[in-house]
């Protein structure tokens, strides 16, 4: 992959469209309209996380991500929990994303539907996905980069015609931007109490849905040309740019909007808007748009999670790794990781699809978790940059005083956003992550009695790296990683 492609592979994680159109309903029944100013500190405050990852990624450019820094900048028991905590992360928000669809999209289209209607058609999508990512990469990144840009040009011409809908028929509510409405005033920015959040700080979970997963351009590092330079360009350019035009959009739709008490009880508040000023017909045209990006959103989400288990398994650190480090000799692809993902996440959707708040459930997970793992991984860069390995002269650099802004803006975000998740409301975001690392407990137990203790956990040697992702497919050749042809990619710390 180039810039484009890795670009493409961040920015359609990220995805403007599915955050928005999943998460503005919940935004708006417990904070209100003023509630997008949220979105402004989220976006500042992500982008110098991307800034972080970047250096980190101009380092260390593995697949596996957060997995391979911690493990080889602390040590490899700390890089596994990252590990298992990314894999609980990408399992649960694939399906959010694709339940979207089903719970949001398709009622303003066709009708309403049940949750059974919703469960199916959510395993549907999640099917076609698994069918692409298991069969071809370079099928999948070619469908996900036509996407992206059926979503920019959807999500620009969404805008734009929202603008001019709103000048040329005096439909704008600018006092909308400012309204707490449908929530009282009273008490709006208190801070809240030990289980509780103040409403407009709950807010912040409208943009930490949705600028989250710009790390798949490091997840994809093995599979891109000259990944030093162009995976940190990736993330920040997609960060910056979902900044930006989800910010246009929220404003528009906000200043658009009607009736706040009416439009909060809508499970697709963002297409009533639509639908209302430029006419079903054009709503139409848009919101297919909108399936199309939500759906390349959730086939990188797969991907990007195949890949962390294939390279977990790798290092044999995942259960059934004997199984799930081997490749598809037919397609070349990991086909066992992408097997397991998809029936993890088909299994998750059948626990979930019909709780009342099923979409709530999801995408609070899907924001709780990330936020673990940027923590971490920020806590850990402080922790060791003065002993992070050299970087190359092709890679990506940053003036001290940057890095330092970056890291402080980073750290005081990560706190801000992990307070939020003290509110009651995300009991069961909770309780999936305890359950995930009660499991992950279990096993890693195992792995060190096996492995003789944390000593016996050594990473494999830095300085060379599975580079195979040259098949047919795009992906590596069916040896295993010790057999296969391997790239240097310089100097870049110690082996274990």
């Amino acid at each position: 992959m180039g810039l484009f492609r890795s670009w493409a592979a961040a920015f359609g994680f990220v995805s403007i469209a599915t955050g928005i159109f999943t998460a503005y309903g919940a935004m708006l029944k417990t904070s209100g309209f003023a509630g997008i100013w949220t979105w402004i500190i989220v976006a500042v405050g992500q982008f110098a996380v991307a800034v972080i990852f970047g250096l980190l990624a101009s380092r260390i450019p593995m697949t596996g991500y957060a997995y391979q820094w911690v493990s080889r900048l602390t040590n490899p028991v700390l890089g596994w929990i990252m590990g298992w905590l990314s894999f609980a992360f990408l399992t649960i928000v694939v399906v959010a994303v694709d339940y979207t669809v089903a719970s949001t999209i398709l009622p303003a289209l066709i009708g309403p539907m049940t949750g059974g209607d919703s469960w199916m058609i959510t395993a549907l999508i999640m099917l076609i996905q698994f069918s692409l990512v298991a069969t071809s990469t370079r099928m999948s990144l070619r469908v996900n980069s036509i996407a992206v840009v059926f979503e920019l040009l959807g999500v620009v011409g969404l805008i734009l015609l929202l603008f001019g809908a709103g000048f040329i028929n005096h439909g704008f509510h600018f006092e909308n931007l400012w309204s707490t409405a449908p929530i009282p005033s009273d008490g709006y920015l208190s801070i809240g109490t030990l289980t509780e959040v103040g409403p407009w700080i709950l807010a912040t979970l409208l943009g930490s849905f949705t600028i989250v997963g710009f790390e798949t351009a490091a997840n994809l590092a093995e599979e891109t040309n000259n990944p030093k330079q162009t995976v940190p360009k990736a993330m920040m350019i997609s960060v910056g740019s979902v900044g930006v035009l989800g910010m246009l959009l929220l404003i528009v739709v906000t200043a658009l909007a009607g009736d706040a008490e009416q439009l909060a009880q809508s499970s697709s508040p963002v297409a009533d808007v639509v639908a209302a000023h430029l006419g079903s017909l054009m709503g139409r045209v848009l919101l297919g748009a909108i399936i199309v990006s939500i759906f390349s959103c959730g086939l990188m989400i797969m991907l990007s999670n195949s890949r962390l288990v294939w390279a977990m398994s790798r290092d044999e650190r995942f259960p059934g790794w004997q199984v799930l480090s081997k490749l598809s000799p037919k397609f070349q692809t990991p086909l066992a990781a992408a097997t397991t993902v998809f029936v993890l996440s088909q299994l998750i959707l059948a626990i979930f699809a019909n709780q009342p708040d099923a979409l709530f459930i999801l995408f609070a997970a899907g924001s709780l978790i990330p936020a673990l793992i940027y923590a971490g991984t920020v806590a850990m860069y402080i922790a060791k940059r003065r002993v992070l390995p050299p970087a190359s002269a092709d890679a990506f650099q940053l003036p001290a005083f940057v890095e330092f802004g970056a890291v402080a803006i980073a750290s005081c975000w990560l706190a801000y956003e992990l307070s939020v998740f003290r509110d009651r409301s995300f009991t069961i975001p909770w309780v999936y992550v305890l359950l995930m690392a009660a499991i992950g407990s279990v096993y890693l137990a195992y792995l060190l009695l096996k492995k003789g203790g944390p000593r016996g956990l050594v990473m494999p040697d830095l300085s060379s790296i599975d580079a195979g992702f040259d098949g047919p497919h795009g992906v590596a050749s069916s040896r295993r990683p010790n057999q296969q042809r391997r790239r240097q990619i310089g100097p870049i710390g110690r082996a274990g």
